[in-house]
């Protein structure tokens, strides 16, 4: 089978790790140090629905990530849809062209995420990644690529297993919260944002001097990964040391955002990750992202406040978040911190 080059969309050539690739020292990955002896909780959901309620809370609680198996989605869709995302990074830079875009509020949209460093230089991650919404879809499908050919059906067919499943997570959380089935999603709103976003990290030749992704916690809600299997690249932080999310066959990765450690008040917990790369193999990532409805009031919900737990966050609209969101782009982004409440 013939190797295919990867090449950046705003690269000029194969891709090298020049200046521009290369994080200050106290940004690197420090790969030596990280933890392989633990990882994350892996939730089989076709255990008793009282258990699986029981592990989802405690994950949340300690990890704010899991995984799980026994999910339902067919391994097959998810195998295409890992083959079309992966297809689409590997077309030629000019077949992409269309679809970069340094405006991150498009609705479709091929871009690099940066961190400034010292100087407020902007490093480029050592990744691609490309960014639509998952539902609804019939207003953007003619948005979507054409090549590969496969591309907006196996999206479409995966986006109807990915919504049966994240109503099924955000209904479990809300148990392990004790709350109603139905709580969490009423909070988020009538109209939640919806999106996917896959990522592609070719291999790198010297994977200490940079990152695949920078250090973040998620700002939506709820995300699920679907990550190439027999690869790992993603890492949280756990007691202060980061720990490898091991690949795991035809499981998803979950993790919690910002948006449900405000809902709980500070019980589940949206925690900092990060993606880095690897000498010999490619990683390729798919996240699904749940997110508030940009008019939902979000803070925490009023049965999880009482004298022993009052209230961590201020009250505010999804879009005041996402404004903040923003501004902070290219930093290590500290936004629900701003809304915490000063007692």
């Amino acid at each position: 089978m013939e190797t295919k080059i990867f090449r950046l969309v705003n690269g000029s050539g194969p891709l090298s790790l020049t200046p521009k690739y290369i994080l200050p020292q106290e940004k690197r990955p420090n790969l030596s140090e990280i933890t392989i002896l633990a990882s994350i909780p892996i939730i089989d959901l076709k255990e008793p629905s009282a258990l699986v309620v029981e592990q989802i809370s405690k994950a949340c609680e300690e990890y704010g990530f899991f995984q799980i198996v026994n999910h339902g989605i067919p391994v097959e869709l998810c195998d295409k849809m890992m083959a079309v995302i992966t297809d689409f990074f590997e077309l030629p830079p000019e077949e992409k062209a269309p679809f970069f875009t340094t405006d991150l509020t498009k609705q479709v949209k091929l871009f690099n995420y940066f961190v400034k460093d010292g100087s407020q230089n902007k490093v480029s991650m050592w990744s691609e990644c490309f960014s639509h919404p998952w539902h609804p879809l019939d207003d953007i499908i003619h948005l979507l690529p054409q090549n590969p050919p496969q591309y907006r059906e196996v999206v479409a067919e995966y986006a109807k297993e990915i919504g049966v499943l994240m109503k099924r997570l955000l209904s479990l959380i809300s148990q392990g919260l004790g709350l109603e089935k139905g709580c969490l999603v009423k909070k988020l709103g009538e109209k939640p944002i919806l999106r996917a976003q896959g990522n592609y990290y070719p291999p790198c030749p010297d994977p200490e001097l940079t990152l695949g992704l920078n250090v973040h916690t998620d700002l939506n809600a709820l995300t699920i990964v679907r990550q190439s299997e027999g690869v790992t690249g993603l890492q949280v932080i756990r007691e202060g040391k980061w720990v490898a999310v091991e690949s795991i066959p035809n499981a998803f990765v979950i993790n919690l955002g910002d948006q449900i450690q405000v809902l709980s008040n500070g019980r589940y917990k949206s925690v900092h990750h990060r993606a880095v790369t690897n000498k010999t193999q490619k990683r390729v990532s798919v996240a699904t992202f749940y997110a508030p409805s940009r008019d939902a009031i979000i803070g925490p919900i009023e049965d999880l406040i009482d004298e022993q737990h009052p209230a961590v966050y201020r009250k505010y609209h999804y879009s005041e978040f996402l404004d903040e969101f923003y501004k902070q782009e290219g930093t290590r982004r500290l936004v629900k911190e701003i809304f915490e409440l000063k007692y």
